[in-house]
């Protein structure tokens, strides 16, 4: 009996205790959600949070590790799961006045981005904002008439 193998089709990158709030992160990570490979390094050059460095280096790691192991093509990748998860919180006392302590609290996240080679999948044939429009522009120029009789193009 012979087993009919499948070809794997998800790499995942996992980044654990990074020194940031898991709220401050599932900002970021909610943008990229769901979006191809080029456009989600787009985002995160240009989004202005602190979480986007990690991030970009975590889809960074996993394109990397779609192109060694599954010798994928980069423009076939789309994020498919990213989540965030509560890490542990480091917690510190800074000295106060009249021999008291306080308190510093540093949250901790652990962020996971999985992605997909649309390529190998058969439900992922095309992408929507990669697909050309099917249907051709007939009239390049158009005339309007307007209401004194005049006749002015449009382009």
């Amino acid at each position: 009996m012979l087993k009919k193998t499948e070809k794997k089709t998800e790499v995942y990158a996992l980044g654990q205790h990074i020194s940031m709030s898991a709220d401050k992160a599932r900002r970021v990570i909610d943008q990229i959600r769901g979006r191809s490979y080029e456009e989600t390094l787009m985002i995160l050059e240009l989004m202005p949070y602190r979480a986007c460095y990690p991030i970009f280096k975590l889809v960074y790691s996993a394109a990397a590790n779609a192109s060694y192991n599954m010798a994928s093509n980069e423009a076939n990748l789309v994020i498919s799961k990213a989540e965030v998860n509560k890490g542990t919180t480091i917690n510190k006392f800074k000295p106060r006045a009249r021999g008291r302590s306080y308190p510093i609290k540093k949250p901790t996240c652990h962020i996971t981005i999985v992605m997909k080679d649309i390529s190998l999948d058969e439900k992922y044939v095309e992408i929507d904002s990669l697909k050309k429009p099917k249907w051709k522009k007939k009239y390049t120029d158009m005339a309007y008439h307007d209401m004194y009789g005049g006749v002015w193009d449009k382009k």
